[in-house]
């Protein structure tokens, strides 16, 4: 079993957009917290880690995912 998926710290990066989404814990490779990137195609997302997404200047963070945080 890959624990990096079960792993908190752990987002998902949607590279259209460059949000990034807490990956919903126990759920498939891409799935989020909020859900709101099922349309998006796997070909624009990637796992990255929360805490390196979150201090990139280039990176936003998903509203619903992250309290406080603008986006969607």
């Amino acid at each position: 079993m890959n624990t990096a998926l079960n792993d908190a710290t752990n987002g998902v990066l949607n590279e259209t957009t460059n949000t990034v989404h807490k990956h919903e814990t126990g759920a498939s490779e891409f799935e989020t917290e909020c859900g709101l990137i099922h349309h998006v195609a796997p070909d624009n997302l990637c796992r990255v880690s929360v805490e390196r997404a979150v201090t990139s200047e280039s990176t936003d963070r998903c509203g619903r995912c992250f309290p406080g945080a603008g986006g969607y």
